[in-house]
C-alpha cells in the first residue's frame, strides 16, 4: 500500500531534474562535445566522464539544499555572510551575458540554417534578429505559464532531443574510430597550448556552468509551490539523477557523432553561426544520408531550444532571489516580494546584453562558446566552494547533510576545479 504513495510523491517531484538536463544539454553537448569528437575521435571520452564525476557533488547540492531546508542555495549564502551574496553576484554578472549569448545565438544560427534564412534585414544580422525573437518568445511563454509552463514544455523537448540524438548516434556507430579511444587524454594533448584550451572548453560546460545548481534549487521549490507537496531527500535526489545521468549519457553520445562522422575526415567547423549550423546538419546528410537530415536538425534545434528556455528564465529567477536575500532572509513556502518585478527586468536587461555580445562575436560561434565555457570554469571553484559550506552548515538538518565520503567528494571537486582554472589561466596568458 505503500508503494503507490511513494510513487505519486516521486512524480510530483519530478521536474527539476529535467530542467537541470534541458539547461544543460545545450552548447556544452552541440558545440563542445561535437568539437570534441571530431577533434579527437573517442580520445576525450574519458574527459567527459570525469567531468561530470568531479562536479556531481556541487550540482546535487542545489536539490539536496532545497529539499532539506525548503529554502534555496542563496538562503545558504546569505547565512554565510554578505560577503557570500556579493561573490555570487560579481560571479554572475561576469558570466551571464556571454552564456545566455553564446546558446541564444547558437539557437538562431540553427533556425536561420533550417529556415535558409541568410539576408540582414534592415541592416541586422539574420543571427542577431532572429536571437532576439527568440528571447522574446522565451520571455512570453514564462509570462504566461511562469514555471508551470516552463516545466511542462522541457519535459516534452527532453524526450523529443532524447529520442532524436539516440536514432542519430546509433547511425553513426558503425563509422565510430574505435582505434582513436582513451580513457585518459596523454601529455601531447595535456602540455600542447592549443589542445589544453580546447580541453578547457570542454570541461568548462560539461555538463554545464554550476550556475545551474542555484538555479536547480530555486526550481525544486517552484515545483514545491506547484503541487502543494514538499518532496522528500529521496525522491529531490532521485530526480536530479535522472537529469543528471541524462546529460551525461546525451554528452558521449554527441561526441561519437562528431567521432563518427567528422573524424579523420579533413573538415573543420565553419566559424561563422550559420554556416556552424548548417554544416552540422549537413555533414550528417553527406555521411548518413538525406534521411538523417531532418533527425539531426530536430535534435539539434530542441537541444538548443531547451537551453535558451532555460537560461532566459534561470539567470532572472537566481538575480530575483538574490535581490530579496540582500534585503533578508528567506521564509519556506513565501514569496519574495519584490523578486518579480527584478526578474522581469532582468530578462529584459540579460536579453539586450546578450544581443550586444552576440554581435560582439557574430562572425564566430566556437569563439563565443568558448568564451563563455572558459568564463564559467573560472568561477566554477568559488561556487562550488560556496555550495559545499551551504550544505555543510548549521540550517541543515544533521540527517540531510553529506556524509564522509561525499563531503570528501565534494572537496575535490573544489580542488580539481581550482587546478583546472590555473591550467587555463597559465596555458592562456603565462605559457
Amino acid at each position: 500500500m505503500t508503494d503507490a504513495p511513494q510513487a505519486k510523491s516521486f512524480w510530483k517531484a519530478l521536474g527539476p531534474g529535467l530542467l537541470f538536463a534541458g539547461a544543460a544539454v545545450g552548447v556544452s553537448h552541440l558545440v563542445q562535445s561535437t568539437r570534441a569528437g571530431a577533434e579527437f575521435g573517442l580520445g576525450l571520452v574519458g574527459v567527459v566522464l570525469f567531468a561530470n564525476f568531479f562536479k556531481y557533488p556541487g550540482f546535487q547540492f542545489g536539490p539536496r539544499y532545497a529539499a532539506a531546508t525548503g529554502t534555496s542555495l542563496l538562503e545558504g549564502y546569505r547565512r554565510q555572510g554578505l560577503w557570500a551574496l556579493v561573490l555570487f553576484a560579481l560571479l554572475t554578472v561576469a558570466t551571464m551575458f556571454t552564456v545566455q549569448a553564446a546558446v541564444t545565438a547558437m539557437t538562431a544560427a540553427l533556425f536561420c540554417a533550417v529556415a535558409g534564412v541568410t539576408q540582414p534585414v534592415a541592416g541586422v544580422s539574420p543571427v542577431v534578429l532572429v536571437s532576439g525573437v527568440l528571447s522574446a518568445v522565451c520571455a512570453g511563454l514564462l509570462l504566461v505559464g511562469h514555471y508551470k509552463w516552463l516545466d511542462k514544455i522541457i519535459k516534452v523537448v527532453v524526450a523529443v532531443l532524447t529520442v532524436t540524438t539516440l536514432v542519430a548516434t546509433l547511425a553513426v556507430l558503425p563509422k565510430l574510430p574505435w582505434e582513436s579511444f582513451r580513457l585518459w587524454p596523454g601529455g601531447d594533448l595535456l602540455l600542447t597550448a592549443a589542445t589544453a584550451l580546447a580541453l578547457c572548453g570542454l570541461i568548462g560546460w560539461m555538463p554545464s556552468a554550476f550556475d545551474i545548481s542555484i538555479w536547480h534549487s530555486l526550481w525544486t521549490l517552484a515545483r514545491r509551490r506547484e503541487t502543494g507537496q514538499a518532496p522528500s531527500l529521496r525522491n529531490a535526489l532521485v530526480d536530479f539523477n535522472v537529469g543528471y545521468i541524462g546529460t551525461t549519457v546525451l554528452g558521449l553520445m554527441f561526441v561519437c557523432m562528431g567521432a563518427g562522422v567528422m573524424y579523420q575526415s579533413g573538415q573543420k567547423f565553419a566559424p561563422a553561426p550559420a554556416a556552424f549550423a548548417a554544416q552540422v546538419i549537413s555533414l550528417y546528410t553527406d555521411n548518413l544520408g538525406a534521411w538523417i537530415g531532418p533527425v539531426v536538425a530536430i535534435s539539434a534545434f530542441t537541444v538548443m531550444f531547451s537551453t535558451t528556455l532555460t537560461v532566459v528564465d534561470g539567470f532572472p529567477r537566481a538575480l530575483g532571489t538574490l535581490w530579496a536575500r540582500f534585503k533578508g532572509p528567506e521564509q519556506p513556502g513565501v514569496p519574495d516580494p519584490g523578486s518579480r518585478a527584478v526578474y522581469w527586468g532582468s530578462i529584459g536587461v540579460l536579453a539586450l546584453g546578450a544581443l550586444v555580445v552576440i554581435e560582439f562575436f557574430g562572425k564566430s560561434i566556437p569563439l563565443m562558446a568558448d568564451t563563455a565555457t572558459s568564463l564559467s570554469l573560472l568561477t566554477a571553484a568559488p561556487l562550488a566552494w560556496l555550495n559545499h559550506r551551504a550544505m555543510t552548515g548549521p540550517a541543515v538538518p544533521d540527517e540531510h547533510r553529506p556524509g564522509r565520503a561525499l563531503a570528501a567528494w565534494s572537496w575535490l571537486g573544489i580542488a580539481v576545479s581550482a587546478l583546472l582554472a590555473g591550467y587555463y589561466i597559465w596555458f592562456k596568458w603565462l605559457a
